[in-house]
């Protein structure tokens, strides 16, 4: 499988990229991919998604190594699930010792266990965002008022997982995409006359056109070409995680 990724400041941003990303090997043909996007009404919102993403490393990596050790294999749901707790039991215990308000710690999360031998995924939206599987659209909208992981700290984990309904299980993957919201913020900046397009083409293009698949900088590419050919940037960060089977 060919892994692409890419990661933007919007325009609209000046400082610095809320966005994060996270790919690391978590087992035996198995791959944690996650997209972060920070709150932008928080506090230093970048900071909640760069943390975000090295406890999710760290965890992929901790469970990697006892993969090798143990020589079992875990399931793509037990993983996802096993992960965000420890994710959850880590913040808290961050935001406890650095005494950070709640406003610290808000970010939206598309986390993914992708299963390279099998073709199969399994994922959970926190907030907001986009995934896109061999071209079928799977969009979380939650009226720019996201249901941001920080809230809850407080709470018990087993009962706030029990009520998440944004899962997903895909099967018979050749190519999946995981995004932020910014994939749905371009926006013209110039003014400059350019040859009409949608939202939707723009989106298709980032994530089921393999225009310059065999190339590792693919996603940029797309983006320079939006630009050069629509006149279009994205307003918001974006972040893209993008998996082709080959």
């Amino acid at each position: 499988m060919k892994i692409f990724e890419l990661s933007k400041m919007g325009q609209f941003h000046i400082n610095n990229n809320e966005d994060a990303i996270a790919i690391q090997e978590i087992g035996n043909q198995q791959l944690l991919v996650a997209v972060m996007d920070g709150c932008s009404m928080g506090k230093e919102s970048h900071f909640a998604s760069t943390m975000t993403a090295k406890v999710l490393r760290k965890t992929a990596k901790e469970f990697d190594y006892k993969t090798f050790i143990d020589k079992k294999e875990k399931s793509s749901d037990f993983l996802l699930k096993e992960v965000l707790k420890i994710l959850f039991i880590e913040l808290r215990d961050i935001k406890n010792r650095w005494v950070l308000e709640t406003d610290e710690l808000l970010n939206t999360l598309i986390l993914g266990i992708l299963n390279t031998g099998k073709r199969s995924i399994s994922t959970i939206t926190i907030g907001d965002g986009l995934i896109v599987c061999n071209g079928q659209h799977f969009e979380y909208e939650q009226d720019d008022k996201p249901d941001y992981l920080g809230y809850h700290l407080h709470e018990d984990f087993d009962d706030w997982f029990n009520s998440q309904s944004q899962h997903l299980n895909l099967n018979g993957i050749q190519d999946i995409s995981i995004c932020t919201d910014g994939i749905f913020s371009f926006r013209n900046f110039d003014n400059g006359i350019y040859e009409k397009t949608t939202e939707s083409d723009l989106v298709n293009f980032l994530t089921i056109n393999t225009e310059w698949s065999n190339q590792e900088n693919m996603l940029n590419r797309k983006l320079i070409g939006i630009e050069k050919e629509y006149g279009l940037r994205p307003s918001d960060d974006l972040s893209i995680i993008r998996v082709i089977s080959e």
